[in-house]
């Protein structure tokens, strides 16, 4: 269960997540790459979709462990964005990945929140549905804010 996240002080990072659920452009680099789009963000909650095909296909046929990663990676990497301050960024801890199921063809779902936040870290855990609402994966990330110097440039 997610503990109640307080608004930040600024909130241009939110509003900048907003814009880009909304228009879908400029799509990120990695999202174009793999093919996953950002369908809603709220305050320490993202929702990413994609289909998967043959290009995500590992040497099994099936889609390779790291595309669930990178999809459940961007999908908490902005929620936890979505509860910075202007003047924050981020860099992601860890990053542990659970699977439960091979895919194929299908249409993902991730749905990522913020479960604990504290001035220092996010804890964020993701949840990679299939279109039949199935769990197939459960990934969890603690990252750690960066303020200052240490931000400058993220």
């Amino acid at each position: 269960m997610s503990e109640q996240l307080r608004l930040p002080k600024t909130t241009a990072h939110l509003h900048a997540l907003e814009e880009l659920a909304r228009n879908k452009e400029p799509k990120p680099p990695i999202a174009k790459l793999i093919g996953f789009d950002l369908v809603k963000i709220e305050l320490g909650i993202a929702v990413f979709e994609m289909q998967t095909g043959p290009q995500h296909a590992n040497p099994m046929g099936t889609m390779h462990g790291g595309i669930f990663c990178d999809l459940g990676d961007a999908a908490m990497g902005m929620a936890m964005a979505s509860t910075l301050e202007d003047d924050e960024s981020f860099t992601t801890l860890d990053l542990n990945a659970k699977y439960f199921k091979p895919i194929w063809t299908t249409t993902l779902k991730a749905e990522a929140r913020v479960t604990k936040r504290t001035k220092s870290l996010g804890l964020i855990e993701c949840d990679i549905t299939d279109e039949k609402e199935t769990l197939v994966a459960k990934l969890f990330s603690t990252c750690m804010v960066l303020r200052g110097g240490e931000a400058k440039g993220r």
